[in-house]
C-alpha cells in the first residue's frame, strides 16, 4: 500500500501497532527519531533497517577520461535533484587535470534545464519542500563565506512558483569543510596532488 505524506504521516505509521518492521532511508536525525519512537512502543521489537546520510564522493585520478567523468557526474550529482543518498556531494580532482574537468563540468551544467519533472525535457525538478530550500539557502550562505563559487545555474522565472534550487557548483578548502548532508544539486570540489 502506498501512503505518501511527510514526516508526520511516517511518524504515525512507525508508532501504529501493526507495524512489523521499519525501512527508512533518509538523513541521520530522523533514523535515530525513528529509533527512538520504536523503542517506546510496547510488546516485541521490531526491526529497523535505516540507510542513512553521509558523504558519496567520487575520487577522480589523472588517468580517468574527463567526459566519462562527467557524465557520471551530472548523473549522480544532478538528477533527483540531488536529493538522493547516493547523490554525489564530493568531487576530488587531481590538481594536474582539476581546471580542465572544471571547465567541463560547468559547460555541462549550463545545458541542464531545470523545471517541471513531467516535462521531457527537465532534467532536474524541485526539492521536496520549501523547507528543503530554506536549508539549501542556508548552506550556500556558508559556501559564499567560506568557499569559491564556479557555477550557479541561473533559474527560469517558470520555477518561481515551485521549490526549485539552482543547481551549484562550488570549490572547498578540504573534506573537512563538509560537516552535514546537504540534500539538493549542490556539488562540492576538493582538489589534491
Amino acid at each position: 500500500q502506498l501512503l505518501p505524506g511527510d514526516g508526520a504521516i511516517g511518524a504515525a505509521l512507525v508508532a501504529h501497532d501493526d507495524i512489523a518492521g521499519v525501512a527508512f532511508t533518509g538523513s541521520v536525525a530522523t533514523a535515530q527519531n525513528i529509533n527512538r519512537a520504536l523503542a517506546q512502543r510496547s510488546g516485541a521489537i521490531i526491526p529497523l533497517i535505516a540507510e542513512t546520510g553521509g558523504q558519496n564522493a567520487m575520487l577522480v585520478d589523472s588517468s580517468a577520461l574527463p567526459d566519462q567523468v562527467i557524465d557520471d557526474v551530472i548523473t549522480s550529482s544532478f538528477r533527483s535533484a540531488g536529493q538522493r543518498c547516493s547523490a554525489l556531494r564530493l568531487l576530488c580532482l587531481p590538481e594536474a587535470t582539476a581546471d580542465k574537468i572544471i571547465t567541463m563540468l560547468k559547460s555541462a551544467m549550463q545545458e541542464l534545464v531545470v523545471g517541471d519533472p513531467l516535462d521531457l525535457t527537465t532534467d532536474i525538478g524541485p526539492v521536496i519542500d520549501a523547507s528543503a530550500v530554506e536549508r539549501l539557502q542556508r548552506h550556500v550562505l556558508r559556501l559564499r563565506a567560506e568557499a569559491n563559487e564556479i557555477y550557479t545555474y541561473p533559474l527560469a522565472a517558470a520555477c518561481a512558483p515551485g521549490s526549485f534550487f539552482s543547481p551549484q557548483l562550488w570549490e572547498i578548502p578540504s573534506v573537512n569543510f563538509l560537516t552535514e548532508e546537504v540534500f539538493g544539486p549542490i556539488l562540492h570540489i576538493v582538489r589534491y596532488r
